[in-house]
């Protein structure tokens, strides 16, 4: 008579980690308000949120950090 194996074996199906009935990922909060992000405006809620982190960047309360500027790469 075969041995079968335990039926909870974990099969490459199970290695995706935590998810829902549907089978994707939770979906990540909005980085401006926090809400649950919308399909329409990844990654945001919304086109208002969108727009705000828009006028963020451009009025420069986001940077991205850099090296100094050498003098001989001034010129």
């Amino acid at each position: 008579m075969p041995v079968d194996g335990p039926k909870d074996a974990g099969g490459p199906e199970d290695a995706g980690g935590p998810k829902d009935a549907g089978g994707k990922p939770p979906p990540k909060p909005c980085p401006v308000c926090g809400k649950p992000a919308n399909p329409a405006t990844l990654p945001f809620c919304s086109p208002r949120c969108r727009d705000v982190d828009l006028n963020r960047w451009l009025s420069g309360k986001y940077v991205i950090p850099g090296r100094d500027t050498d003098p001989e790469d001034a010129e």
